[in-house]
């Protein structure tokens, strides 16, 4: 059965794996580190979060660990319930609980989460992006020379960015973008401090844009190695197709 892979927060319960009975003698940190190096063993993971049990409870620690794959959290999820894995005793995994009449908004993964969802499924080489246009829109005054300070009553950077991400492979291009502002601060002097800060907001301004493109962006996974990439119209007119059929 095909599994789709957003480049969204991933919120479902199926994707979530709590783990318990964890040993009180690492810290939390070091437990992080040891699941961390068991659980991306099985596939990507979004994030590993340690908590100390509750006071009525007895020593120890249990854990929270989201992945973007419900498949992958399928497999780890029986490949380490009631294992030691890094410590003596073993420890128990199970699925989230499933809550049906809690719906949760889709929250876009920022670019560096894109980008390593990306790197997982496509490889470094096989995706690239390409600015098609960096427009600066601020309110400052116009300046002979770039280097020359701002006056403090103009205090404000804006930049807007418009790119594509591109798939050769998958014959797919998905464009985005991305709007960035920054204040200045009226105390702030000198140039080197102004350019740092326009140059802050132009990447802010790319960052967005690279996330809203691959907000575009679904990943059909057809058993252990296939992919198809898909955008996100392309995936709702395929559907509207299937139904009519």
């Amino acid at each position: 059965m095909a599994e789709l892979v957003s480049f969204t927060v991933p919120t479902e319960s199926d994707k979530t794996l709590l783990v318990w009975e964890l040993s009180s003698g690492p810290t939390a940190e070091a437990l992080h580190h040891s699941l961390f190096a068991v659980f991306s063993q099985f596939g990507l993971l979004y994030s590993v979060r340690v908590f100390p049990n509750a006071a009525v409870a007895r020593p120890g620690f249990y854990a929270i660990i989201k992945f973007y794959s419900a498949r992958d959290a399928h497999r780890a999820q029986k490949a380490c319930d009631q294992k030691q894995l890094f410590q003596n005793s073993p420890v128990k995994v199970r699925l989230g609980t499933k809550h049906k009449a809690v719906q949760h908004q889709a929250l876009a993964l920022n670019s560096s989460q894109c980008q390593e969802l990306a790197n997982y499924y496509f490889g470094f080489n096989g995706w690239s992006k390409r600015i098609i246009k960096l427009q600066d829109l601020s309110d400052l005054e116009e300046r002979a020379n770039e280097d020359t300070v701002p006056p403090l009553q103009k205090q404000s950077l804006k930049f807007f960015c418009a790119l594509e991400v591109v798939l050769p492979s998958y014959e797919c291009r998905s464009p985005g973008a991305g709007m960035a502002e920054e204040t200045l601060d009226d105390l702030e002097e000198g140039p080197l401090s102004f350019l740092m800060k326009r140059r802050t907001t132009q990447k802010l301004a790319i960052q967005k844009a690279v996330s809203d493109a691959f907000q575009k962006l679904l990943i059909v996974i057809l058993g252990k190695t296939y992919l198809i990439v898909l955008t996100v119209h392309q995936f709702q007119r395929a559907n509207k197709l299937i139904l009519k059929s």
